[in-house]
């Protein structure tokens, strides 16, 4: 990629990878949330996760047309109907899994963080140990030798004891651990609210504005009211 020119703002991304865990909604909602909010985002997408996302939404990421294969997969509502969404993919650089020259295997790549979501318990153990076997965990373990912000978005039930103390590791190494919970007390309709406020707590964790879901005001009966 080019260097900014004089007067130019650098790209700076939020890095954003997707693990092999169940929830490839959450991704979708995260990835179309930094877009619609002008952040630059630089995607990388595990090969066990394109196990998943074919499996829960019928298509194949493709590194030769990934373009094509993420905007059909932000396209799609946490139903999985084509068309509810029209993303503008322009915001992101993809890097496969597999490319361990890529730029976020680097401290000095510039970036804001990282995001991985979802995040299985395999991803976690990797990067809790510092194992870099692929592109995501390396870029997880840049993150945190650069004091820069890690948000995991665990989505796995139930936890055993070693996948805990593995995430108590990545709590004392700095990064926020957001299991993919969703609340309801922001008045959930749909399947897409419920996806949509774990996405959020995701972004509040990296403090990434947006509007995913309707905050607690301190008003019992306040999502009711709303609708």
């Amino acid at each position: 990629m080019n260097p900014a020119k004089p007067g130019e703002t650098p790209r700076t991304p939020w890095i954003v990878g997707v693990s092999g865990a169940s929830g490839t909604p959450y991704a979708a909602s995260v990835l179309r949330a930094l877009l619609d909010a002008g952040e630059s985002v630089d995607l990388v997408v595990s090969r066990a996760s394109r196990l998943t996302l074919l499996d829960e939404t019928g298509i194949s990421f493709r590194d030769a047309h990934w373009r094509e294969d993420l905007r059909e997969w932000l396209g799609r509502g946490a139903d999985g109907k084509p068309g509810a969404f029209a993303p503008d993919v322009s915001g992101v650089r993809y890097w496969p899994a597999g490319d361990l020259g890529a730029g976020p295997s680097s401290g000095s790549y510039p970036n804001k963080g990282m995001l991985i979501v979802p995040a299985s318990t395999a991803c976690v153990a990797g990067v809790a140990l510092g194992l870099s076997k692929d592109l995501l965990q390396r870029a997880a373990s840049v993150t945190l030798k650069e004091r820069r912000p890690l948000v995991v978005a665990v989505r796995e039930t139930p936890l055993n004891g070693q996948t805990l103390r593995h995430l108590v590791a990545l709590d004392d190494a700095g990064a926020s651990v957001v299991p993919a919970s969703p609340g309801f007390y922001a008045g959930a309709i749909h399947i897409q609210d419920l996806v949509d406020f774990v996405a959020g707590r995701v972004l509040d964790a990296a403090g990434v504005a947006h509007r995913l879901y309707r905050r607690w005001n301190g008003e019992l009966g306040g999502a009711n009211a709303d609708r």
